[in-house]
């Protein structure tokens, strides 16, 4: 089997045969590196401060085709990480704006031609929890990056007083 980039992010893999998310976009090889990340974090809580830059970053890095889904799952998410990234919000008052941002419409953004340096993989090849931490803060921040084609519309989109 050979290396390949993911159809998302772009993370050379090995090829591999398995499940993809239903919507959005990966490699197999990539789906499973997310997936041994998410058991990583809910395995421990202690990783999961930072739960939320994991999901929001490889949702975005793997926005996949125009379609109500999958256009109000991007939105959301880049809502998340300004708020979070650019607001400095903690989790929870993140999580209550999201609450009211799911409540709108949205229009697809196009993708950007590169979804960032920072991957999964990198994520995956922390070998402590410091790491793990450092590498999610940063693979959030070149996901949100990537997208600054598109900053401004998310930034209008945030829901009154965030």
């Amino acid at each position: 089997m050979g290396v390949t980039p993911c159809t998302g992010c772009g993370a050379l893999l090995e090829e591999r045969e398995g499940p993809v998310h239903r919507y959005m976009e990966s490699s197999p090889a990539c789906w499973a590196v997310f997936g041994e990340v998410l058991v990583r974090e809910y395995q421990d809580q202690a990783y999961f401060d930072v739960h939320k830059f994991t999901v929001d970053a490889y949702a975005v890095q793997h926005p996949g085709r125009p379609s109500p889904q999958t256009i109000q799952s991007v939105a959301v998410h880049l809502i998340r990480l300004c708020l979070m990234l650019e607001k400095g919000l903690a989790n929870e008052r993140a999580n209550a704006a999201i609450k009211a941002a799911v409540e709108r419409e949205y229009v697809w953004l196009t993708p950007p031609a590169s979804m960032g340096p920072v991957t999964v993989v990198d994520v995956h090849k922390a070998v402590d929890l410091a790491g793990h931490k450092r590498m999610v803060r940063s693979w959030a921040e070149s996901a949100w990056k990537a997208w600054s084609g598109h900053h401004d519309q998310i930034k209008a989109w945030l829901p009154k007083g965030y």
